[in-house]
């Protein structure tokens, strides 16, 4: 019959005078256990897990990212064919007397805009 007996050590009374203190120790002191082993074959499936993943994402975020670029070239010329067409569907009126413009109303005037006559046909 063997008894596990632990030595405890002895110590007085402490300077402070609060007995219910225990003493301190260090924090790198704490036993620490030793992780989980795995297998050589499960970290290599892991790692092969890890990368398909890795690969989805990036192939998710290249196809989100491909699709926003094509919605932002249509825009794009949708936004110059719109500005093509308003060009095409103005009414132009050239003012050859330049004396016209000096007895034109204000908001007549408002509305004149310089271009160049050499593309008008």
């Amino acid at each position: 019959m063997s008894k596990e007996t632990t030595i405890v050590e002895v110590r007085g009374m402490p300077k402070c005078g609060r007995f219910w203190k225990t003493p301190k120790t260090k924090f790198s002191s704490i036993n620490k256990t030793k992780g989980l082993k795995l297998s050589y074959e499960r970290k290599q499936k892991l790692r092969e897990d890890i990368k398909k993943t890795r690969e989805l994402s990036r192939s998710l975020i290249n196809e989100r990212n491909a699709e926003n670029e094509a919605r932002k070239e249509r825009r794009r010329e949708n936004i110059k064919r719109r500005a093509e067409n308003q060009k095409k569907s103005e009414v132009v009126q050239l003012i050859k007397n330049p004396a016209k413009i000096k007895r034109m109303r204000k908001k007549a005037l408002r509305q004149i805009e310089k271009r160049d006559t050499l593309n008008m046909k």
